[in-house]
This record gives structure tokens, C-alpha cells and sequence, in this order.
């Protein structure tokens, strides 16, 4: 009685496919587990990690904003400073301007005192003509001192000589 009935046999085959899908089942089951160790975690990682980039973006829009509004208030008064530099400037040439003309005024007014300035040449020279002659006359003075007053040694004596006869 080992004949085999035509009915068995789909039955062992249809127990057999029940144990590989169940076998198939169960390592897919533990081979989702072990993505679920890898996928979610690295999907919290990533939701994190994207949570901070938008936090540090926003961060970045607000720092660029204030920077915007800084460097538009720095401009306003950048603007203010160089338009009274711009005055100033229109000032200072103006100024120049005037002192090139006194320069030239002076350049003119010197240009008159070279023959001036000759004429000085020659009044200085008679000038030291005259120191000299005034020293040779002092010099001439100092002899006549000298010889008045020998003079009056020389003749003193016998003067008062003759003053005592004389009775005035």
C-alpha cells in the first residue's frame, strides 16, 4: 500500500509552499526589522538635521535683514557726509582759487621791488660809506680830544701863571 493517490500529492505540495511562504515571511519580517533599526532612526536624524538647517536659514534671513537695514541706514548718512564733503570741496576751490589770485597780486608786487631792491643794493653801499666816514670823523674827534687836551696841560700851567697877575 504504498501506491500513492493522486489526491496526496497536491496536498504535500501545497504544505510544502505553505512552510516557504511562511519561511519567506518571517525573513522579511526580521529583514524589515532591521531596517527599522537603520530607516527610522536615520529618518529622525534627518528630520532633525533639517529642522536645524531651516532654523539656521531663518537665523541667516534675519541677520541679513538687520545688515540690510544697518548698511541702509550707514548709507543714509554716508550720503549726508558726502554731499558736505562735496560743500567743502566747492569751498576749498573757491579758496584756492582766491589764493592764486593774492599769489599772483604778490608775484606782480615783488616783480615791481627788483629794481627796489637795486636801488636798496646801492643805499646800502653808500650806507657803509658812511659808517666808514662817520668812524674816520670819530677818529678825528678823539684826536682833537687828545690834543685839547694836551693843549690844555701844555698851556695850563703857564696860563695860571699869567691868571694870577691879571686881576680880573
Amino acid at each position: 500500500m504504498s501506491e500513492k493517490s493522486p489526491e496526496d500529492s497536491p496536498q504535500v505540495e501545497q504544505v510544502s509552499h505553505e512552510d516557504e511562504y511562511a519561511r519567506l515571511s518571517e525573513v522579511f519580517e526580521s529583514s524589515a526589522r532591521r531596517w527599522e533599526l537603520i530607516i527610522y532612526p536615520s529618518l529622525f536624524a534627518f528630520i532633525v538635521l533639517a529642522l536645524y538647517g531651516f532654523y539656521l536659514i531663518y537665523n541667516l534671513q534675519r541677520d541679513v535683514h538687520y545688515l540690510a537695514i544697518s548698511v541702509d541706514t550707514n548709507m543714509t548718512t554716508l550720503a549726508g557726509n558726502m554731499q558736505s564733503v562735496s560743500r567743502n570741496m566747492g569751498q576749498l576751490t573757491t579758496n584756492v582759487r582766491a589764493m592764486t589770485v593774492s599769489l599772483d597780486a604778490i608775484d606782480r608786487k615783488v616783480g615791481t621791488l627788483e629794481p627796489m631792491l637795486t636801488n636798496i643794493h646801492s643805499m646800502d653801499q653808500s650806507m657803509r660809506a658812511m659808517t666808514q666816514t662817520t668812524g674816520s670823523l670819530n677818529a678825528a674827534a678823539q684826536g682833537m680830544n687828545l690834543h685839547m687836551y694836551r693843549m690844555n696841560r701844555d698851556i695850563g700851567k703857564p696860563m695860571r701863571v699869567f691868571n694870577s697877575f691879571v686881576p680880573w
